[in-house]
């Protein structure tokens, strides 16, 4: 699988949004996109995945401009404003509506089973805003990892919730490891300790 952006733009009511961006992402290849806080970083985290139409510039996947592809084969993760969960309600809550959304089992037995797999049994009932910053991005990568049919993972701006960047990153590098599609969105984490040259946001202006 390969995704190409080709200097997309997202205009906005009030002046644009995301200034031209390209990138190229494959199966098994971890990517990262920096950009200044604000919606430009998740801007281009939507239009990658089909979720934004670009106001100029193109998104293919394997050569060909297919939306529906896009969204059927990709997750954003902890996207804010978007994909993030609802900061007040518990762990198992969400997980269950994570397995839901991903055509798994999401019975109260198939959410403790899950939650138990992944070391968070003990965490089912702790509210997604009490989660330490690892824990609640791991743990939302796995969900959106395990969607059906899913093959590439955007990470959004996960440094907005620590500076720990090996927290993220190694997370990142595991999941590409393992043959996904990665990108990982930060804003917040200066680029000389991102753990590699990442593409920025508006570089093709």
């Amino acid at each position: 699988m390969r995704v190409n952006a080709d200097r997309v733009t997202i205009a906005g009511p009030h002046g644009p949004v995301l200034a031209p961006t390209s990138l190229v992402v494959k199966d098994g290849a971890l990517e990262f996109v920096h950009g200044e806080p604000g919606p430009g970083v998740t801007a281009f985290g939507l239009a990658l995945t089909g979720r934004m139409k670009p106001s100029t510039g193109t998104v293919t996947v394997d050569g060909e401009a297919d939306d529906a592809k896009l969204r059927q084969i990709t997750a954003v993760v902890d996207a804010p404003g978007v994909s993030e969960p609802d900061e007040a309600l518990p762990l198992r809550v969400v997980a269950g509506e994570e397995l839901a959304l991903g055509r798994r089992p999401a019975g109260k037995r198939d959410i403790a089973r899950w939650l138990a797999e992944h070391d968070a049994a003990g965490l089912a009932n702790v509210r997604v805003d009490q989660l330490g910053a690892a824990v609640r991005t791991r743990l939302l990568t796995e969900l959106a990892a395990c969607r059906d049919g899913v093959r590439m993972l955007v990470l959004d701006t996960p440094d907005r919730h620590t500076s720990e960047v090996e927290s993220w990153s190694a997370l990142a590098r595991e999941h590409a490891e393992r043959g996904l599609a990665v990108v990982v969105l930060t804003a917040t984490t200066p680029v000389a300790v991102l753990p590699g040259t990442p593409t920025r946001i508006g570089a093709d202006s």
